[in-house]
């Protein structure tokens, strides 16, 4: 299956922004790439006498052109250094670059991913972050965290007037070079120049900047999700990314499950499992429960779902995890996104007992109609 292309409806911005990462692969390569693909065009990857690949959501294509030492050699003089964690950026853009090398530290490919400023994508999300809740966004990679987490940094920093500090891993949120991009609005950003000091950068950042609002990209180990425990604590507002597809994920992972309140095994004997009430087929061929340690880092955490409408679970933190833990599957608060079609609608609505459906760019124009029946919706 090839990716249908699409009419050239970027903006010039974009455009642009996506050309600069085009200068820097060699002629031999860009004269194959069209410019009609650049709305849908994730990753080029390069490697090492293999054909260039470009990457879009779901697929690929293979381009006639099997990658050369010299086309290598291009990029890397084009890039300067790679960073300790084999990434580098273009100042000035969201685009970054990654290093694969082989046993010997030689080059043997690079992944270059687009970066994009999509404005409005956190719109529906709006609501959650004016209560000032804690955010936490799951997905796997390449589901669009990150250009979720930016468009939100937009709206709390722009929008909602509050003072946002960004802790910038690898600077994925706000781009390369001293000056932060214009996509994360008048936030300020502090550089993450290794992944291992994340965990103290996220306390410097309340301890010297006295923000409202801190963002993180990335959490992924247990002392970063205690960094970001000891924030919340502090009364301010997070708002952060981790790898998962669902949020069971996330509540098996003995590194960061501390970020949804921690679990802990608790063994029982036969009398206390009487006292607490725990019978039938919960406790047959048990003597032990899993139970939530604390209220959760995170009031709310949104599952990306790599679907055609870009579909966005959200979920009552506290009430999930404990469902969880009972072996129940948790439903979600919300069902939002940002591409919903009539087909999605109408499945959507068509059983009754489904969860509430909520919609803020109106591409369909009798969606309010159907909010406003409520025959179609719960509560």
């Amino acid at each position: 299956m090839q990716p249908q292309i699409p009419s050239d409806n970027s903006g010039p911005d974009e455009i642009s922004e996506i050309q600069i990462l085009l200068n820097y692969l060699p002629g031999t390569i860009r004269q194959h790439i069209d410019r009609q693909i650049f709305d849908d065009l994730v990753e080029i990857v390069v490697d090492l006498n293999r054909p260039v690949q470009l990457r879009f959501p779901g697929d690929y294509v293979l381009l006639p052109h099997h990658a050369t030492q010299g086309d290598l050699e291009f990029i890397v003089q084009r890039v300067g250094l790679f960073r300790s964690d084999n990434r580098a950026g273009i100042e000035g853009t969201l685009h970054r670059i990654s290093a694969i090398r082989n046993r010997y530290q030689d080059l043997v490919g690079v992944t270059m991913r687009v970066g994009r400023h999509l404005a409005g994508v956190a719109d529906s999300l709006q609501p959650t972050l004016a209560r000032g809740e804690s955010l936490l966004i799951l997905g796997p990679p390449g589901s669009g965290k990150t250009t979720l987490l930016r468009d939100l940094t937009r709206i709390a920093s722009t929008d909602l007037r509050r003072r946002v500090v960004v802790v910038d891993t690898s600077n994925e949120i706000g781009g390369d070079g001293n000056v932060p991009h214009p996509a994360i609005g008048t936030a300020r950003r502090i550089q993450v120049p290794d992944r291992a000091d994340q965990y103290r950068l996220l306390l410097e950042a309340v301890q010297n900047h006295t923000p409202e609002v801190v963002i993180i990209d990335e959490i992924g180990t247990k002392a970063e999700a205690e960094s970001a425990a000891s924030i919340a604590e502090r009364g301010v507002q997070l708002i952060a990314t981790a790898h998962g597809h669902r949020l069971l994920n996330l509540v098996k992972n003995a590194e960061l499950n501390l970020l949804v309140g921690g679990v802990h095994t608790v063994t029982h004997s036969e009398a206390t499992m009487a006292v607490a009430g725990i019978v039938g087929a919960r406790s047959a061929g048990r003597a032990s429960t899993q139970e939530r340690i604390k209220d959760p880092t995170f009031n709310v955490v949104v599952e990306l779902v790599p679907d055609a409408e870009r579909t966005m679970r959200l979920y009552d933190t506290l009430a999930a995890v404990d469902d969880l833990l009972e072996g129940n599957q948790p439903t979600p608060s919300y069902l939002l996104s940002t591409c919903i079609t009539v087909e999605a609608l109408r499945a959507s609505f068509a059983d009754s007992s489904a969860i509430n459906v909520r919609r803020f760019r109106r591409q369909v124009d009798w969606y309010a109609e159907l909010l406003d029946d409520p025959s179609t919706t719960e509560g």
